[in-house]
């Protein structure tokens, strides 16, 4: 990781999950780091962060955010899976054009870098091949895969046209502390949350879909490392490699908190696909990045975290 001491950066979307992590970890490691994003979830996790609060779709607010910076990570999202769908135009409004106005700032204050979150999960569709490389085709069958694709590809234009680098890590789906599960995404800090509070969980199908989880540390990494990686490629999948269906990821929520998990199920939905994993060689060879926290680990991690939230009004 090297270079990092002299970065200057700028975390949008620095309030939420990802966000959150990633600047606990930067701000030791960077020359300067500056966290913007609408409302903090966790203020105590960010103490001695400058905040800068701002709405993304502001144009003067992400100006001001990006001023002086020469690292941009990229981690805002306005919307979901199931909600993009039902809202294509304000998906595309939010997402995109407000993307698009953060790239020409970036090129107006002289940024070097945009580290993007992308999607794993929606961005391949129904995959033909599973694991998934990044070589696959996109089908995304969802408004928010294809934002995230739209992205990914002004990410390429302004490369091209203006020397602005980029990154993309498309990440499959993450877990960990400081994950709200708001937005019906984040289905590990979901069902612990209903566990502690001895809730029953709410299960979309029959159980089966598999899904690749990985843990927000090793995230984290390969963020930090895509900040300063010098080859060729753009575009990296990040996760474990394995897939887990919910039936699995509730018996593991079970064996942790030594408790059974009521469960009401409902039909699937058209956003849900049976079946994603995927495939993360390239990011290891290339990045040196491999997931370094085993399932169970960061299941005991995250179940721990939630524990000590427990009565700080956070559940």
């Amino acid at each position: 990781m090297s270079n990092m001491q002299n970065m200057r950066c700028v975390v949008l979307g620095a309030g939420g999950f990802l966000g959150t992590n990633l600047c606990r970890r930067l701000v030791s490691e960077v020359a300067s780091l500056r966290a913007f994003g609408r409302r903090q979830s966790f203020p105590e996790a960010l103490r001695g962060i400058e905040w800068m609060p701002g709405d993304f779709a502001d144009p003067t607010s992400i100006a001001a955010a990006i001023s002086g910076c020469d690292t941009v990570f990229h981690l805002v999202n306005a919307t979901t899976p199931a909600s993009a769908n039902i809202d294509k135009l304000a998906d595309l409004q939010a997402n995109v054009a407000s993307t698009l106005r953060m790239l020409e700032a970036c090129r107006e204050e002289g940024v070097k870098r945009v580290i993007f979150v992308s999607s794993g999960g929606t961005i391949y569709g129904v995959p033909q091949e599973v694991p998934t490389p990044e070589t696959a085709p996109t089908s995304p069958i969802t408004a928010y895969g294809i934002s995230k694709l739209s992205i990914e590809k002004y990410l390429g234009l302004f490369e091209y046209l203006h020397g602005l680098e980029y990154r993309a890590l498309r990440v499959a789906n993450p877990f960990g502390p400081y994950q709200l599960a708001l937005k019906n995404q984040g289905v590990v800090a979901a069902f612990m949350r209903q566990s502690v509070a001895d809730h029953p969980i709410q299960l979309w199908g029959d159980g089966t879909s598999v899904r690749d989880y990985i843990y927000v540390d090793d995230v984290v990494d390969a963020l930090c490392m895509a900040s300063t990686h010098q080859g060729p490629s753009r575009i990296f999948n990040i996760g474990s490699g394995e897939g887990r269906s919910l039936l699995q990821i509730i018996r593991a929520i079970e064996v942790e908190s030594g408790k059974a998990l009521t469960v009401h199920v409902s039909p699937s939905r058209s956003v849900d696909i049976p079946k994603s994993i995927l495939d993360t060689r390239l990011a290891h060879e290339e990045l040196g990045w491999s997931p370094k926290v085993g399932f169970e680990a960061g299941i005991h991690r995250t179940w721990r975290w939630i524990l000590s939230q427990e009565g700080c009004g956070e559940i």
